[in-house]
């Protein structure tokens, strides 16, 4: 159940502090590391969970925003990068960064705690 609820508590923060504030782009790190501290679980889930807060909620938001103007400009930066053109691949890589980085700040909150 912890899982759970930090999972949510980390993507709800991700995206509080995203949306709502003036604060640069990599302030999730901040509110990932808070979570880990506040909610005690060994290292490797406290990883999974930043992980996958941050990765849902960013790769959730790149569909819908990509979606939105049918995959036009996504596909078109995918051509640029090698991505061999395909938006989805796109969007799993920009989940995949936020999650690692989430995950990362997650296992340093646990390890703080100690």
């Amino acid at each position: 159940m912890k899982i759970i609820a930090a999972i949510i508590l980390t993507g709800f923060l991700a995206y509080v502090v995203g949306v709502y504030g003036t604060l640069p782009w990599w302030s999730f790190v901040i509110t990932s590391l808070i979570v880990a501290v506040a909610i005690h679980q060994r290292p490797g889930k406290a990883f999974l969970t930043g992980f996958a807060g941050v990765f849902l909620l960013w790769a959730g938001m790149a569909l819908i925003k990509d979606a939105a103007n049918e995959h036009i400009l996504a596909t078109k930066v995918a051509q640029v990068l090698p991505l061999g053109g395909s938006y989805l691949v796109l969007i799993l890589l920009t989940g995949i960064i936020g999650g690692l980085v989430s995950g990362l700040a997650a296992l340093t909150g646990t390890y703080l705690r100690k």
